[in-house]
């Protein structure tokens, strides 16, 4: 990945260095390119308090919000040009990514007058709550990719032309998909805080990229081990309510196949999690986790669950 950084205004304002950026101070108002192989969620729908899987929740939508649609290839990465606006409280990025060739594939469409992904997302950054940071993000995206349709497929079997609902007989180039996000962090106190997101995605085209999703809602809290004199160790707890379109559930409960989802059957039912963690530093580099998941619901089939899952993690940095 390259990055160039045209500075605007002679201010500079303090920067983390990363695994993304190596620069300690950046110009306050400027311009950020990047171009090559990256993860669009290491830079869109960011949320500090559930975006990290390595410290914090492990369900893919809580981590990320499950109708983004994100264009990525089968491990999550894409080739794209990001263009970037700083001026001090606020931000404007803008992405053109490359889609896979088929849905959750690992082959990028390198045609992008066919399958291209635009993203588009605004953050402020304010004190809402005197002397508390909080920050709002606004996310617009959409996706043109080889997709097939849940009402043609719902269609062609009603007709007898298939034995079952198969989207992939259904595809299409230049076939659309958009969404749109809002994602929100407000500090309460020093070392506590409060998170949410919500999701929307139009649901008629088949889920391509991430996670069978198109509505998600989540409400989440977070804790700063300082609170209790470890200040390394963090934790959280999170509810999230996650759901689907008309078409798309007619389709799964008609027998259709995603490629996450669909064994032959659907009692429909908005799938709905909560979870907790608590990532404890053991030593330098060295952390330790507990995460518990409650889903009710699983798959949005309310002849499945609930379904209780205990998960135990260990991170290295060096």
């Amino acid at each position: 990945m390259v990055r160039q950084i045209i500075p605007l205004s002679g201010e500079r304002v303090s920067a983390e260095r990363g695994p993304l950026g190596l620069a300690t101070s950046l110009p306050a108002r400027r311009i950020e390119i990047r171009v090559g192989k990256f993860d669009l969620v290491d830079f869109f729908d960011v949320n500090s308090a559930g975006s990290d899987t390595h410290l914090q929740f492990l369900n893919w939508t809580v981590d990320n919000n499950g109708a983004y649609d994100y264009a990525a290839n089968t491990r999550g990465y894409t080739d794209a040009a990001m263009l970037e606006y700083d001026d001090h409280s606020w931000t404007v990025r803008f992405a053109e990514a490359m889609m896979p060739k088929v849905a959750n594939g690992i082959h990028l469409d390198a045609d992008l007058a066919r399958a291209r992904s635009e993203n588009l997302e605004g953050e402020w950054r304010r004190n809402f709550l005197p002397g508390r940071a909080g920050v709002i993000r606004v996310l617009a995206y959409l996706n043109h990719a080889n997709m097939g349709n849940y009402r043609e497929a719902i269609d062609e079997f009603l007709e007898g032309q298939t034995t079952t609902p198969n989207i992939i007989d259904t595809r299409r180039q230049g076939r659309h998909k958009y969404g749109f996000g809002l994602n929100f962090e407000q500090d309460l106190a020093s070392q506590f805080g409060i998170f949410a997101r919500l999701g929307w995605s139009d649901g008629h085209n088949e889920s391509f990229a991430y996670t069978e999703v198109d509505r998600t809602a989540e409400g989440g809290l977070y804790f700063k081990g300082a609170a209790w004199h470890r200040k390394n160790d963090r934790a959280g707890a999170v509810f999230t309510i996650n759901g689907i379109s008309g078409d798309h559930a007619r389709y799964l409960a008609l027998g259709g196949p995603g490629f996450l989802l669909g064994d032959g059957g659907l009692s429909y039912g908005g799938e709905k999690i909560f979870e907790t963690y608590y990532t404890a530093h053991v030593w330098r580099g060295i952390f330790a986790s507990f995460d518990l998941q409650h889903i009710n619901d699983p798959g949005y089939n309310e002849a499945r669950g609930p379904v209780l899952v205990p998960g135990l993690r260990a991170h290295v940095d060096f």
